[in-house]
């Protein structure tokens, strides 16, 4: 158990890396997701075929999958947006906007009853939000980016939930990243019409961040997930993934000096969004804790002695 802890905490740790590598890398957010696809697609393809795991897919669920793809790369490509319009701490502090989108969009989608605890929590993080908009006006294209990158992680997993119970992970997430590839060459050369272009191809320092990327913080980060989730639960996988902002906008303190160009006002906006966050983690909890109770007190037979 100790070693599953460890491996899920070094999955995390590379999730909010990956923040970091995309202000390393100087290529516009398109070309920088574009190449992370590329170079993913073809490591995990060789996993498959050297491990012999590929499995027939029917036409209509590769559809399925490259939808889902297609929203993973726009996730991707507005994500490294907010970092390269704001920056790292902007970035990762907007994502917490996925948690009201996910209460509004998951009960439309499902049919199910809205709860407004999420709501409310989920305005919380908003809140936070508007005020580190409101008083550092020079992020609002990396804010607007952000929040756009909130809406593809909300809707990214609520599409996957159904896939994940018909196919092996791996050859999910190949057929879904190879969508999403696909999709964006399709959309690229339009994106990059209206965006800064800046270099076509990656130079040297740029490929090896882009191989560290794809290889260590999609590829091993993604097998280190999946080994962990033999020994903890789905719902200690999600709490932990809690701190991914919280490790990326320590690394951008560390590596970028971004404390420096915040005020006062960006922190009270980040208080807001930690109490979210502190208050969805302490309700999940109690819920857990809930359900556990009630199962240990559930008979095991109904027959009498």
């Amino acid at each position: 158990m100790k070693k599953a802890f460890l491996q899920l905490h070094l999955a995390v740790f590379l999730a909010g890396f990956t923040a970091v590598l995309g202000r390393l890398i100087q290529l516009n957010e398109g070309l920088l997701v574009w190449y992370r696809l590329l170079i993913t697609v073809l490591v995990l393809a060789g996993m498959l075929v050297y491990k012999k795991e590929f499995q027939k897919i029917s036409i209509r669920n590769i559809l399925r999958m490259a939808a889902v793809g297609g929203v993973i790369a726009f996730h991707w490509v507005t994500f490294y947006g907010s970092i390269k319009y704001g920056n790292i701490s902007v970035a990762l502090v907007c994502l917490s906007a996925a948690g009201f989108f996910s209460s509004l969009i998951e009960p439309m989608l499902f049919k199910k009853k809205i709860v407004y605890v999420e709501v409310l929590l989920g305005l919380l993080a908003i809140v936070g939000i508007y005020i580190i908009f409101d008083f550092h006006p020079q992020y609002k294209l990396g804010i607007v980016y952000g929040i756009l990158a909130a809406l593809g992680a909300a809707i990214f997993p609520m599409l996957n939930k159904q896939l994940i119970k018909e196919f092996s992970p791996r050859t999910l997430t190949f057929y879904e990243l190879f969508g999403g590839f696909l999709i964006l060459s399709i959309l690229l050369p339009i994106y990059l019409k209206f965006t800064a272009l800046g270099s076509l191809i990656p130079s040297l320092d740029d490929f090896i961040w882009l191989l560290i990327l794809a290889i260590v913080c999609t590829v091993l980060c993604f097998d280190l997930q999946l080994k962990a989730l033999r020994k903890i639960s789905p719902f200690t996988s999600n709490l932990m993934y809690n701190l991914e902002p919280l490790y990326g906008i320590i690394l951008a303190f560390v590596f970028f000096g971004e404390g420096k160009v915040f005020h006062k006002e960006f922190y009270i906006g980040v208080s807001f969004i930690i109490i979210a966050v502190l208050l969805q983690m302490i309700r999940l909890l109690n819920q857990s804790k809930i359900k556990s109770t009630a199962q240990g007190l559930k008979p095991s037979s109904l027959q009498n002695p």
